[in-house]
Formats: structure tokens, sequence, C-alpha cells
């Protein structure tokens, strides 16, 4: 080891205090770059294995009634490898146990059992036997959810006719990962089953003996998607085609590549915080240690070492501290990683789901972090190169304070000495105090923007289940039916009033944008589900207007007076122009509505309705279930309350629980700035404080002028942080919004006032610290002059 090696050591353990708290920021930042990158790669390589090895589908073409044949034409396709038909139907399954129905979705499957496309993992038991139309394979998580196995029974109402049916067999499918009931956003494993049955069993069930209402494509590498799309609506448009999709806007694909897109975002934002914050704290200890090392390397210097080798002396202090930070984030980003993609795998169904980091993403959080480190220190290190041999070894000039004014007799009538000796200090180093004001800022920054996302996301939910629904169930129809049912739906037991409302799949294009989504009818003042303002006030419906969602005015990029073309996917299928006529403020989804009245004018179907919405008696909601599932004409029901606690669920447990980890590093990072400016403040004053000790004045007193000095650096800090977080708030809520549900930045004073309290308590437990080394120091060290 060369002598200059062995002097970094000693310097690492004399700076070991700021060494580690660099080393922890740096490591923190490291990890949340591993973390979120490996979790991102993790979820998308399971995705394209778990898609490519069960034959996901690259284009669905529904239809209402097409004949076998058609498969022939559709094959024939450019870029289509393989097509293959199949029966899809809604049920309502009720269980006892459950003690109201339960909506699920009906498959068919070939008479061997294993589909072509789309195929399913059998987890449990066999697949249904035939002749046999009363077996059924049953969604694994569903069953896992109410409790039901292989042998067990269900009854469920399919197209009218009530049937019972014995579970044979449960199935995980790649088409099933996240599980939400058709036109729900919220998962619920309790909420929504999928059943496989032959085809000969699906065909009796639904009149599709012969026929298919669903063709799955498997495209080649290199096919163009809208091409094979287009071709696939003209052959299907005289079946009643509803509008061939991509694999992109297949719904449970949607949301897992949603969260994998919000994933890479936060990647882009709180990382590079984290690191710029290292690479300021390093500026500042390496600047401090070159002042106290002045002599040391004006005698390095003397002794034949050049520039450049001191230069990197102090270089690789800075690495080591980096790499080890980088080393220690790496480490913590591959547990925490497993962690949480444990957490992911509970709410996205995959048969697998080990969270694997690739190598890449190491080299880039080591590179990422030297790099910042570098950056740090690297303009400090220019002040080497300027010191020669001679003025090295000189004592420095006295500094020259005469311009930074003077504490006349009215002050010393109004403060005691101590409190003039923290002023003098603070308005004689304006530059560091300047600096250390800026890092603990960034800290409280970063607290008061976690703060805002915890209150975001309960924003979120107050607004989508409190204020915009304010129904109590919504009951959903097998297709649009007469409004007089509304009046039917009335004069039930516990109905105390029934909004209807209609919801038609379409495709929005403007320009070159385009979203496949759906647009809600709603009834002229509605009061149980509404379309409002970000002011909370109702949203104007026209009859000849469209009212987007923000979220999806962003995506079409459409703004007030704009107009966008809708293709409807179901009935006569017609293309219509709009005006948008207003913006809505949703958190959950991406809607757009209009008035029914001019919906169903559009569409020359009028007084039809899809649903309508429930407001009910709590105790008699249950018995309501189960009367409409006995209903033909009802494909399902949704009760608030159970959306509700499914997506609290989700924030808290599932994917929005990454915030609750992003919240703690924060205050990690904001005690770790706050400790290091405080060590340094220290290191500097050391000298000052040892004398003032010998003159006579009190351990309590000599602390206070150092700790006076960080009290008035927070206060400060803390408006600036707080106005910093502000705004960071919107970046970071950017990266956790997607088009399915969006998260608000929410200016919270209580949340501000916990971020306050972050800082305080990182303060005090850094002051109490350096207080105790403030009692310990060696007066008689402290004092000496080296020659």
């Amino acid at each position: 080891m060369s002598p200059l090696d062995k002097k970094m050591v000693r310097t690492l353990h004399r700076y070991k205090g700021q060494a580690v708290a660099i080393a922890i920021v740096i490591a923190l930042g490291v990890m949340t770059l591993v973390m979120m990158t490996g979790l991102a790669s993790t979820l998308s390589e399971t995705r394209s294995k778990y898609y490519e090895r069960y034959r996901l589908a690259d284009v669905f073409a529904p239809a209402a009634r097409a004949p076998q044949t058609v498969l022939q034409h559709l094959a024939s396709l450019p870029g289509v490898t393989a097509v293959e038909g199949r029966v899809t139907g809604g049920a309502l399954i009720t269980l006892e146990e459950a003690g109201r129905p339960v909506r699920a979705t009906a498959l068919s499957i070939p008479r061997d059992a294993y589909p072509l496309i789309n195929n399913y993992m059998l987890t449990s038991g066999r697949t249904p036997r035939v002749g046999r139309n009363d077996e059924v394979l049953l969604l694994q998580s569903f069953a896992d959810a109410v409790g039901l196995a292989p042998g067990d029974s269900l009854s469920a109402t399919m197209n009218g006719a009530r049937r019972t049916f014995v579970v044979v067999g449960l199935a995980q499918s790649p088409e099933f990962i996240y599980i939400a009931a058709p036109g729900e956003m919220v998962p619920d494993d309790t909420r929504f089953a999928v059943l496989w049955m032959l085809e000969d069993a699906m065909a009796a069930a639904f009149d599709m003996k012969g026929a298919f209402n669903e063709a799955l494509l498997l495209l080649s590498r290199n096919a163009n998607t809208q091409e094979v799309i287009a071709g696939a609506n003209r052959l299907l448009d005289k079946y009643g085609g509803l509008g061939a999709y991509g694999l992109e806007d297949q719904a449970s694909n949607r949301f897992v590549m949603e969260e994998i897109a919000g994933l890479r975002a936060t990647v882009g934002v709180v990382p590079p915080v984290f690191l710029a914050i290292a690479a300021f704290l390093l500026n500042i200890v390496i600047a401090r240690m070159i002042q106290s090392e002045r002599e040391q390397i004006g005698i390095l210097k003397a002794f034949g070492y050049t520039s450049l080798e001191i230069g990197i002396h102090y270089f690789k202090l800075v690495l080591v501290i980096a790499l080890c930070g980088a080393v220690l984030g790496g480490a913590l980003g591959v547990m925490s990683g497993r962690l949480l993609s444990g957490v992911y795998q509970t709410f996205y169904k995959f048969p697998f789901l080990v969270f694997q980091i690739s190598a890449s993403a190491f080299v880039l959080g080591v590179l990422v972090s030297v790099l910042a480190a570098s950056a740090g220190a690297i303009l400090v290190l220019r002040s080497v190169f300027s010191l020669t041999p001679a003025i090295a070894m000189r004592p420095p000039a006295p500094v020259d304070y005469s311009g930074t004014g003077a504490f006349g007799p009215r002050m010393r009538g109004l403060l005691d000495q101590p409190t003039r000796m923290v002023m003098r200090r603070i308005a004689r180093q304006p530059g560091r105090i300047l600096g250390a004001i800026v890092g603990i800022a960034c800290g409280m920054a970063l607290s008061v923007g976690m703060v805002s996302i915890l209150a975001g996301f309960d924003k979120t939910i107050d607004m989508t289940f409190s204020v915009i629904d304010r129904s109590d169930a919504m009951v959903s129809f097998t297709h649009p039916l007469s409004d007089t049912v509304q009046y039917e739906l009335a004069s039930l037991d516990g109905v105390n009033a029934v909004e209807p409302f209609r919801v038609v799949p379409v495709e929005f294009r403007h320009g070159l944008r385009h979203y496949r989504g759906a647009v809600n009818g709603l009834r002229e003042g509605a009061r149980l589900n509404r379309a409002l303002k970000s002011d909370l006030e109702p949203v104007e419906l026209h009859t000849n207007g469209i009212v987007l969602s923000t979220a999806l005015a962003k995506v079409l990029d459409a703004e007030i007076d704009d107009t966008i073309e809708i293709a409807v996917l179901e009935g006569r299928r017609p293309n219509l122009t709009v005006q948008v006529t207003g913006v809505a403020e949703t958190l959950l989804g991406s809607p757009a509505y209009m008035s029914l009245e001019g919906l169903n004018r559009i569409l020359k179907e009028p007084g039809r309705v899809s649903a309508v919405y429930l407001s009910a008696d709590s105790d008699r909601l249950a018995a309501l279930q189960l009367y409409f599932a006995d209903m033909p004409r009802v494909a399902g029901i949704s009760v608030k309350r159970d959306a509700e606690q499914a997506m609290q669920k989700i924030m808290n447990e599932g994917a929005g629980s990454t915030r609750y980890v992003m919240a703690l590093i924060a205050a990690v990072i904001t005690f770790g700035i706050i400790y290091n400016t405080a060590r340094i403040s220290f290191a500097e004053s050391m000298r000052d404080l040892a004398s003032l000790r010998v003159i006579g004045f009190t351990k309590g007193e000599a602390s206070f002028v150092l700790l006076g000095e960080l009290a008035v650096v927070i206060l400060v800090a803390l408006p600036l942080g707080a106005l910093m977080g502000y705004f960071l708030s919107f970046a970071i809520s950017a990266g956790f919004s997607t088009d399915i549900y969006q998260v608000p930045s929410v200016f919270n004073p209580s949340g501000y006032g916990t971020a306050v309290l972050v800082v305080l308590g990182a303060s005090v437990v850094s002051g109490w610290i350096v207080k105790r080394d403030v009692d310990r120091v060696n007066l008689v060290d402290a004092l000496k002059i080296k020659e």
C-alpha cells in the first residue's frame, strides 16, 4: 500500500461519520434505481415469457355470431400465423358462502381441452371430459379466494338459464393476469371468476353451434398489426363485428403495461434527486477536507508528489465512498425488489415471479453514483492544482470580514453574547450557510413530495368513491334495454333511487392519436354518478358534444372546442364526429361523457340504457343482489363498497405500497443531509468551540453556538423545502399516474406538517449526536498549533 493510500484510509477513519452518511444517501439512490429497474424488467420479462409459452393472442376479434368458415379467411390475412375461434359469454355465479352473485366470464375450449391460442395452465385437478357438459375449469385465484376446490359444485346463470356445474380443475391464464370484471377498474379475486367449458357445452348455452363470437389471431414477428385488425374488421363486419383490437388494448395486458411504465417513470424521477444530493454533500465534505489538509498538501508537493497524484488521491477517496454506497445500494435493491415482487405476484396473477436484475442495472447504478460523486468533487479538486508548496505550507491569510457588517449596541441589548456569535458566524460565511440551507431544503422537498403522493392516493379513492360515485351499487345488463327498466327496479323494496346510464365501447381518434375506451351516457342532472370539473362543480353535458376526462384529453392531446372522431364498436358501428365541450376531473380510468339522450340520438337507438346506478338501504342490499342474479337480463352487480375496499387494498398492500418505501427512503435521506451538515459545521468550528470553553463558556453555551446556527439554517430551509417539495410532488405524481388511475399532487397542510416533523426529528437526533461530540472535545488537542 502506497503512502497516499495509507493516508486515504486514515482520512476515511477520521471522517467516517460523514463518509457513512454520504454512502447511505448514495446507497438509497442506487437501491431505488436497482429496485424499480429490477421490478420493471421482472414484470416485463415474466410477462413476455408467460405470453409466449401459452400463446396469448396478438389480435382479438369479437363478433356477434360468425360461422366457423370465416376462420379460414382470417387465416389468409397477411401476417397471420394461426387463428382459433371460441365462444365467450357472461355468467353470474351464486355461492352461499359469498352471500351475493359473482360476475364471471365463460370461455370455450376445444374437445382435446387445450386451446391452440390463449392456452391455460392447469394448476390442479383435470380437464373436462368430452360429453360432460356440466364440468368446468375454474380460475384459481377466484377458487382460492372463495374456498372452492376440484370436486365442488357451483351454480351459475348463463344466457338467462340457471345451471349447476362441477369444478374438475383449477387453472391460470396469461389472459387474466390482472383480474377485474368487464367494465371495472378495480381487481378483486372474490368478485370475478373465469370458467372454461368444452365448446359443445358453450355452444349449447349461448346458441353458437357451428359458430364463434371471438376470433384469436397470432401474428408473425414482422406483421403489421393495424393492417391485420383492418382486415379482420372487414371480414367480420357483416357478422356483427365489434371491432378487433391488438394485445396492447387487451384489458389485463394494459394494466400490466401501465404498471411497468409507472415503475420506469419513477426511475427517471427519484434516484437522480438522491444522487444529486449526494454530489452536493461530497462537494462540501471534500472542500472542507482540502481546506483542513492544506499544509499536508504543501508538504506532499514539496516531497515530489505532483498535483495530479494528489488530486487522484482525493478522487480515490470519493470513489471509495461512492462505490461502497453503490454496492450497499445494489444489495438493498435486490432485497427490497424480492420483497416487493411477492407483493406484485399477489395482485398480478403470474404463475411465477422471481425478482431478477440484469448486470446492466448494477453497472448503471455504480456508473451513475460514481458520476454523481465525481461531479460533486471534481470542481473542488481544482484547488489542489493551484496550490504551490510554499503557499500551501503557509497558514492561510485571515479572512476579511469587514464587509459583513457589525452588530452594534442595539443588538447587544437585544441578544446575548452566544446568540450574537451565532448571527456573526452566519453573516461571515453566507456561502456555506446557503449550501447547508439548500441541502436541508432538498431533504425537506423529498419528504414533502412523498407525503403529497400519500395524500394523492387517498384523494383518488375519496374522489372516486365518495364525490363522483355516490351510488350504492351498479347493475349492468347483457344488452341495452328500454329505459322503462328503471321504473321496474325503482319499485323494488329497499331501492331509494335509480339512475340509468349507457356505456358504449368506442375507439377515439384525434389526429394521429387513438384510444380504445367507452362513452358514458349520463342522464341530465345526474346525482348518483356525475361528471365533475376540477372545482367539483358538475360538467354541463350538451346533446351535441362530448366531455373528456383529464386523462383521456391528455392521451388524445385534445382540448375544448377540438373535434374528435369516434368509431362505435357495437350495434351498427357508426363513425361519429363530435366536438369536445368540456373536460371532467376523474382519477380512475379515462372515461368520456355525453348526455344519455344525445348519445342515444346519434346512435339512432332512443330510450336505451345498458346499466343503472342504485341507491339502496344497506340492510336490503344483499337481498337485492340475490334478486338481480335471478334476472336473465342482468350481466352483473357491482357494489361500490366492495370496489372501494378492493382499491384501498391495492393502494395499501399492492403496487401502491411502493409509495411507503419511497416515503421511508425520503426520511432517511433527510436525516443524512442534516447529520452531515451538523458534522461539517462541528469540524469547522471545533477549535473555536474549544477556545470558548477555555475562556469560561459552559458546555451548554459552547454547544448553543454550534446548534443555534443549525437551528437558524433549518428554520430558513423549511419554507424553501416546502416550496421545492410542492413542485417536486408534481413530477413524482406524474411518475405514479397512468391512464388507468391518476395520482394527483395534493396540498395537504397536515402532510406538510408531517414533513416538518420529520425534518425537526432528524435535527434533534443529529443535534444530540453532535452535542455529545462537542462535550467530549479534548481542549488541549483541539487548541494545539501544528508547526
